[in-house]
């Protein structure tokens, strides 16, 4: 869960046996399961989990996703999408892979600011749906996982939540169905004991929680039982006060270091090295420790970005992670 370079999820292109080769090529510590969002509805982050969620339904609507009595037809068309990745694993894991392999989700916040309800309002607004999408994405973390385990038995699997919406939740800043008024702002109590139910469903799965956003709400991230949390390194000043309490709380930092559209010229490895290096000096930690407890990511997914990139990315970030893992600033080795 540290020491590595990963991945957000998704990749650009619509090709799942190329962006697979990507992945098990230049992350071979800690691949992933992309999501291709080019492929489009049922690929992109919202639609991927919506359309696995079980024991609700829902159908692809104008302005999005909306929860429906019965399911639509792009509901069945994300399902054969999602059999057909886990499918293309075998060809680069195979059934006697025993590495780590990370999956991706939509958190239960972010979900329930995204999926509408069948009048139009977001999820969110109506605590009955908001208990019932929590209890379907509980089911489906188990379903998920029990289809990935049929498919590589042996590999040792990280869960990922995606929540880059939360911090809209707990602001109140989730928009009503006119656009005109907001959502109230949901209590963090509740936010808390929703992502903590989501986390113990994965069962020993570790289970990281990735929020991209500038005000990513670290201290409750922690206290829903997240192994690792995932946030921008590049978007501003991270709350350092609560990144010495993830550390000392053996909670791994996913740190996004490289952007996801990519920078006019790609950065050399030692330059997103050195920013982790003095984060790391001033949060005041043992240099030696800093391989135990960070791992390097994107800022964000890749979707947008060229498909050059996506594998320059990779490269500089598993280079970048080979070298703090190495040779810790202050350290011989």
């Amino acid at each position: 869960m540290a020491g590595v370079a990963t991945g957000v999820g998704s990749l650009p292109g619509d090709d799942v046996d190329r962006a697979l080769a990507l992945v098990f090529d230049e992350l071979p510590d800690l691949p992933h399961l992309p999501e291709l969002p080019a492929r489009g509805p049922g690929a992109d982050m919202i639609g991927r989990t919506a359309t696995q969620l079980d024991g609700l339904a829902v159908d692809l609507q104008p302005s999005g996703w909306r929860l429906q009595p019965r399911p639509g037809l792009d509901v069945e068309r994300g399902r054969v999408m999602l059999a057909r990745d886990l499918d293309a694993l075998l060809p680069v894991a195979g059934p006697g892979y025993d590495g780590w392999l990370k999956l991706q989700l939509a958190g239960p916040w972010t979900l329930a600011a995204a999926l509408e309800l069948p009048r139009g309002n977001p999820a969110i607004s109506d605590a009955g749906a908001v208990r019932d999408l929590v209890a379907a994405l509980c089911g489906t973390v188990r379903d998920h996982l029990i289809q990935v385990r049929r498919r590589v038995p042996g590999a040792r699997l990280v869960l990922q939540f995606d929540e880059p919406g939360l911090p809209g939740v707990l602001a109140g800043r989730i928009p009503t169905a006119s656009g005109l008024g907001r959502v109230r702002a949901t209590e963090a109590s509740d936010v808390e004991a929703a992502l903590r139910d989501v986390v113990e469903a994965a069962g020993d799965v570790p289970v990281a929680i990735h929020c991209c956003h500038a005000e990513a709400p670290l201290q409750l991230l922690q206290a829903a039982g997240a192994t690792a949390v995932g946030i921008d390194l590049l978007s501003g000043r991270p709350d350092y006060d609560a990144l010495g309490e993830l550390v000392e709380a053996e909670v791994a930092l996913w740190l996004g270091a490289v952007p996801g559209l990519g920078p006019g010229s790609a950065p050399a490895p030692r330059e997103v090295a050195e920013p982790v290096r003095r984060l790391w000096r001033e949060l005041g930690f043992a240099a030696e420790r800093l391989p135990d407890v960070v791992a390097l990511t994107p800022s964000c997914g890749l979707a947008g970005a060229s498909e050059g990139w996506a594998h320059s990315a990779y490269r500089i970030l598993r280079q970048a992670m080979a070298a703090l893992t190495e040779a810790p600033e202050g350290v011989s080795r």
